[in-house]
């Protein structure tokens, strides 16, 4: 009855969201502007539908119902309640049921609290929320429906994925998805705008905290998904280019310029064609991630589909929702008015260099994601494009970014003097020559990139609290504050990079009971080899004792694991976390000599990439919450008044 009820509400949610598109462009005709009023209970009773249909399929998995099909191909009844719960969208039908649900309930939000736009944009808004809503409930229904029943129920079920089953399935999923959605509400703004000709800084007010929100979420969640994958697969990288990587990383750089865009027209009344185009763009780049995961096309653990009929389908709403919105763009963008004036060296000025910088950069990611993709289904050859691509294609543009957010936060609104800027980045400057020296004279050589990335970080980190300086900084405002946590946030990650690239020390040895063996400033003795039983697997886990500098000892435990249910093996790493490092170990296969393979790293300063992803969230996080109060009292003094 759960699942039958499940699927009842995701038909009823299917229909209001018809009913909402329709509704929606009758109430835009001429003269017909009282259909318009059904428009918002709609949406909100949509986005409850979503929900109920979500928490419908949520209870099938934790009672192991194995009469549903989805429970029984991606679950069991051994395993763990939280992976259970986690589960539910640890697969691709679960997974879109997740983003349609958010969808829902982001329109029933904004169809609840947005005031700060016409009535006529607010109905063009949730119409095209409404038709993006309606393609996927046509997904999920026809192609990929999550309550589908088994004709005899299964006697359990095949089991989740074992490198799924850690608590970042609970946290790392949700939090993209959130922040797709986030660009999804951006985009329908966008659309609404174009629509009714209403390109103001009123509808940048109105999609800034959600563009703000979506890009909050997505920077948590690939700031978790790295370290997941960090700690999960052994391999010891944080970042690997893996496409499916790279599908979160695109609506990020896209999320990240039009974050920048969309503050200057709210503030500014500037960079409106600039601000329409990047919503677009940013929405484009999460359906292309939805469909690399979802086509067939890859192979990774991150994907979910194998049947490229799903993918065709997904691309067929790419090609809609995009090609739709980039025409009516096309038809529209002559009407949009330029907006106010602003010189070169402006802090606008900057802005536009690190939203040309971010594009370049993303347009790199794209090609180099896409481009073996289309010649294997061209000529049937396999192209790998790693990490050497990115790195230098990318990394350099990079660290010309990481110049201009240095500079554009010192700069005034509207116009400037050049010479003025580089008084104001003196210090900043200073510091940086001085670091350079000192790691041109002192320290080993790195490599140019690791260097470059040393230096600006200490430049960027001296330059991202020069708003600070003589404020008074219990008047300083909120948003203030989250810039600068968020850029000396973007300092502390590059830093981390920068000498996890520089200084890492790996050692790959073959070692028997009682031998010690040498990593960095680390010595690693292997004590004993044992099975343990965990929940739902086995393992045989090493006992390895390190020291450092012949220092304290301390305990490592690596296991290599074996899942039943799927029949899988997996290696759990060891890390010991100092404060300048860590030291990550691996357990391999036992060789002919009887001696145990043994992957161990030391990797000084890594942590900061992680610590620095969660300042850049936390900066933002900051700024969103200065920003709704802000304009919470603004609203309060003008109903005052």
């Amino acid at each position: 009855m759960i699942a039958e009820g499940g699927l009842a509400a995701l038909w009823l949610a299917a229909a209001l969201s018809l009913l909402q598109l329709i509704m929606g462009a009758v109430a835009l005709t001429p003269g017909r502007e009282e259909a318009g009023a059904i428009v918002r209970p709609v949406a909100i009773v949509q986005g409850l539908l979503t929900l109920l249909a979500f928490a419908a399929l949520i209870a099938v998995f934790v009672t192991s119902d194995m009469s549903v099909k989805l429970v029984a191909a991606n679950s069991s009844s051994m395993k763990p309640l939280l992976y259970k719960f986690a589960g539910t969208w640890g697969n691709h039908e679960g997974s879109m049921l997740m983003w349609v649900t958010i969808l829902g309930v982001a329109g029933a939000a904004v169809a609840i609290f947005e005031r700060r736009v016409s009535e006529r944009m607010l109905i063009a808004t949730l119409a095209a929320q409404a038709a993006i809503g309606l393609g996927f409930f046509a997904f999920l229904l026809f192609s990929s429906n999550p309550f589908e029943r088994l004709p005899i129920p299964a006697a359990d079920g095949q089991g989740l994925n074992p490198l799924l089953q850690d608590p970042g399935l609970a946290f790392h999923p949700p939090t993209l998805y959130l922040g797709y959605v986030g660009l999804s509400v951006a985009f329908s703004f966008a659309v609404g705008a174009l629509v009714t000709r209403e390109v103001n800084a009123a509808f940048a007010r109105a999609m800034r905290p959600w563009v703000l929100g979506a890009w909050i979420l997505l920077t948590l969640g690939i700031t978790a998904g790295s370290y997941w994958a960090y700690y999960e697969l052994g391999w010891g990288g944080w970042w690997f280019w893996d496409p499916v990587e790279n599908a979160s990383l695109m609506p990020w750089l896209a999320a990240t310029a039009l974050l920048h865009s969309v503050t200057v027209l709210a503030t500014r009344d500037s960079l409106r064609a600039w601000t329409v185009m990047l919503a677009v763009v940013a929405f484009s780049m999460s359906m292309v991630g939805t469909f690399l995961v979802r086509s067939g096309i890859l192979t990774s653990v991150h994907a979910f589909a194998v049947d490229p009929e799903r993918g065709s389908f997904i691309l067929a709403l790419l090609a809609i929702y995009i090609g739709g919105a980039l025409a009516l763009f096309a038809l529209r963008v002559s009407t949009v008015k330029e907006g106010a004036q602003f010189e070169a060296v402006s802090r606008e000025g900057a802005l536009v260099v690190n939203n040309l910088l971010l594009t370049a950069i993303l347009g790199i990611v794209f090609v180099g994601t896409l481009y073996p993709l289309f010649v294997e289904a061209l000529s049937g050859e396999k192209l790998s494009v790693g990490p050497p691509y990115f790195n230098s294609a990318a990394g350099p543009l990079a660290l010309l970014l990481v110049v201009v957010m240095a500079a554009g936060p010192l700069m005034r609104w509207r116009r400037d003097r050049f010479r003025i800027v580089l008084n104001r980045l003196a210090l900043p400057i200073l510091g940086t020559a001085i670091i350079l020296l000192l790691v041109v004279t002192l320290a080993p050589p790195i490599g140019v990139l690791p260097t470059l990335g040393l230096i600006l970080a200490i430049g960027v980190g001296a330059a991202s609290l020069a708003p600070l300086w003589g404020r008074n900084l219990r008047r300083t405002p909120l948003f203030t504050w989250g810039m600068v946590i968020a850029h000396l946030g973007i300092a502390v990650a590059l830093a981390g990079m920068a000498c996890e690239s520089a200084f890492t020390k790996e050692t790959l040895v073959a070692a028997k009971i009682g031998e010690t063996r040498q990593v960095g400033p680390f010595s690693v003795r292997l004590d004993d080899i044992e099975p343990i039983a965990g929940p739902n697997w086995t393992a045989l886990e090493a006992t390895l004792t390190a020291s450092r500098n012949g220092g304290t000892p301390f305990v490592l435990k690596p296991q290599s694991r074996s899942w039943p249910n799927p029949p899988t093996e997996t290696t759990e790493s060891a890390i010991s976390t100092k404060w300048d490092g860590q030291l990550y170990t691996v357990l391999g296969k036992q060789d002919e000599d009887g001696r145990w393979q043994l992957r161990l790293w030391w990797k000084p300063f890594v942590t900061l990439i992680w610590l620095g992803g969660g300042m850049v969230a936390f900066g933002g996080a900051l700024s969103l919450l200065g920003r709704l109060r802000r304009e919470r009292r603004y609203q309060d003094r003008i109903a005052w008044a």
